[in-house]
């Protein structure tokens, strides 16, 4: 998981991943299991491959209503790293 404060590798593995062509949206995850940060309930959030490989947006917690910012990266094989964040 990359630390709250890396914001510049959204932009630099975004354009590792145009740059250099691998992994089609079709192969990328488009589920995670994530914990909310507010009420600590586990849910399936779906996810966009079409957002692209680097994505930062805001959702609200299926259980508690809370927002949260969702922090994804996928690698090189499909795979995604999430990280949620609680926005106050």
């Amino acid at each position: 998981m990359h630390p709250p404060d890396d914001d510049h590798r959204l932009g630099h593995e975004a354009d590792f991943f145009e740059d250099h062509g691998q992994t089609d949206a079709a192969a990328l995850e488009t589920e995670a299991d994530v914990t909310c940060p507010h009420c600590g309930e586990t849910m399936t959030i779906t996810l966009d491959p079409g957002g692209g490989r680097a994505q930062e947006y805001v959702e609200d917690c299926q259980v508690c209503c809370r927002p949260w910012r969702v922090r994804l990266w996928y690698d090189a094989t499909g795979a995604v790293d999430v990280q949620l964040l609680p926005v106050e």
